[in-house]
């Protein structure tokens, strides 16, 4: 066989093996964003048309969140916080709008406290659907219903929602362990 055709094998070959690399390990992060961000991998996905694209977004969400040195609540504020929401649940029958606009300050001030930046609204969504991507999704319906409630164009059973979809991130919260994923 001669020289150049030999040489033209090993450069086939290590390019198949390169690509069959780059396959694998695009696999993987795909793989690894998709259990990590769950819903929100998808919901990415949609809205930025390109499975490249979201996963793009999505890495650059793990190593901004990987810098903010987010921890879990002191037990001591854990109490605090569980009973402060106790009373703004008991508060609902008598005032949902009073008990919604409490429950959106609460998990803003627990996320606060974690070491959230809380300024920017669609910025903490994205930083909060690393750790609570289960739960991102309701976040971000509870604070459209309080924007709503603002407007005076919530009923009733909408803020009954809001309250529930805030109970379920405040509880995701304050359950988040000392050893991030």
């Amino acid at each position: 066989m001669p020289q150049w055709a030999i040489a033209v094998i090993v450069v086939l070959l290590v390019v198949a093996v390169a690509e069959a690399a780059w396959i694998f390990l695009q696999k993987r992060r795909s793989d690894h964003l998709r259990h990590r961000f769950g819903p929100e991998y998808t919901r990415a996905v949609e809205e930025r048309g390109s499975r490249m694209r979201a996963e793009s977004d999505l890495q650059q969400r793990e190593r901004r969140v990987e810098k903010l040195h987010i921890r879990p609540l002191p037990l001591r504020d854990q109490e605090r916080f569980t009973e402060a929401w106790r009373k703004e649940q008991a508060r609902f029958v008598d005032d949902p709008k009073g008990a919604v606009t409490e429950a959106d300050k609460l998990v803003t001030e627990v996320m606060k406290i974690q070491g959230y930046p809380v300024s920017d609204f669609e910025q903490r969504v994205a930083d909060i659907s690393v750790d609570h991507a289960q739960v991102v999704d309701n976040y971000r319906a509870a604070n459209a219903i309080a924007r709503r409630h603002e407007r005076g164009e919530a009923t009733t059973e909408d803020l009954r929602k809001a309250m529930v979809y805030y109970r379920e991130l405040f509880n995701d919260l304050l359950e988040m362990q000392e050893v991030r994923r």
